[in-house]
């Protein structure tokens, strides 16, 4: 006989909410839906309010007594905040406001960085980060790639269509984006360390080029996409470029484009984050439905 998985009483659960942008609003809307309690601080509210959700000031507040919080996707910036763009101040996830948390406490989040980390591991949090969970990524690129699109477009005299672009990187993020430019019909060059991703873009139709050849390949590039999660766009490559070229930077902090370097050559830089943004509804319910996946597991996994 099948063994049944037990179901999660959603309103018997508290979740806080800190920082994002408008597809947070999506996902706090969402996660209220099921009946749990939930709060938000430095979202953008709208101006009706979302039902069921409290939005609060103070950071401290929201998690008190919350056995999951959410933080947003893109992540931490330098300085130990959380992606909040249109918060008035900034929200950093200290240990004094994480201790208000309801142990065994979760926070699921894009990505954390080492003060977290150590925050977290002190108070028995665990993190559940899912920057690198292949499917979530699936889920939002279509409306990342759009974005990205977006801003290459309004920051470039020239059509993607003809243009000599170059890719670094070719995972989830890498290898959609290779596809879009290709079927734009631009001249699309990809750079990548793996022999399996190179031969995947070589496949889809890229010229392809081991990571060390990148430096001379610049000055033939109109456009620079850089998605590797690694400082991989240095002084020697950004010294090569063109002055109109221009560079994207689509990868989570700290970024992989020397930007310090871009600004002594006059290249323009744009460190592209919150992409998913340009279609917050669609991201914000994608993302929803790989956590509550997750928090289903977890509480299942308590009971």
């Amino acid at each position: 006989m099948a063994v049944k998985t037990p179901r999660v009483n959603w309103a018997t659960l508290t979740i806080g909410m800190l920082g994002g942008d408008e597809r947070e609003q999506e996902i706090a809307r969402l996660a209220a839906a099921t009946g749990a309690e939930v709060r938000a601080c430095g979202i953008p509210w709208p101006e009706h309010g979302i039902p069921r959700v409290q939005h609060l000031a103070d950071p401290a507040a929201v998690l008190k007594g919350a056995k999951f919080a959410l933080f947003p996707i893109p992540g931490i910036g330098a300085d130990g905040a959380l992606f909040a763009p249109k918060s008035p101040k900034p929200i950093i996830p200290d240990r004094s406001m994480l201790a208000g948390m309801k142990p065994p406490a979760h926070i699921i989040l894009g990505w954390a960085d080492d003060k977290l980390k150590t925050h977290a591991a002190d108070l028995s949090i665990q993190l559940h980060e899912y920057e690198a969970d292949r499917g979530m990524m699936l889920r939002r690129a279509p409306a990342i790639i759009e974005g990205l699109l977006k801003v290459t477009i309004e920051n470039t005299a020239i059509t993607i269509h003809k243009a000599r672009v170059c890719v670094v990187g070719h995972g989830t993020i890498g290898s959609l984006l290779t596809r879009y430019l290709i079927a734009l019909g631009a001249e699309v060059h990809v750079v990548a360390r793996s022999p399996d991703r190179r031969a995947a873009a070589y496949v889809s139709g890229a010229e392809i080029h081991l990571p060390e050849e990148l430096e001379n390949l610049a000055s033939q590039l109109d456009i620079l996409f850089s998605t590797v999660p690694a400082r991989a766009v240095g002084e020697d490559i950004l010294g090569r470029l063109n002055k109109a070229a221009l560079v994207l930077d689509i990868a989570a902090p700290p970024g992989s484009v020397d930007r310090e370097a871009a600004k002594k050559f006059g290249i323009k830089a744009i460190w592209a984050r919150g992409l998913g943004s340009r279609a917050p509804v669609t991201v914000g319910a994608s993302q929803w439905e790989g956590i509550r996946e997750r928090i289903e597991k977890i509480i299942q996994s308590e009971s």
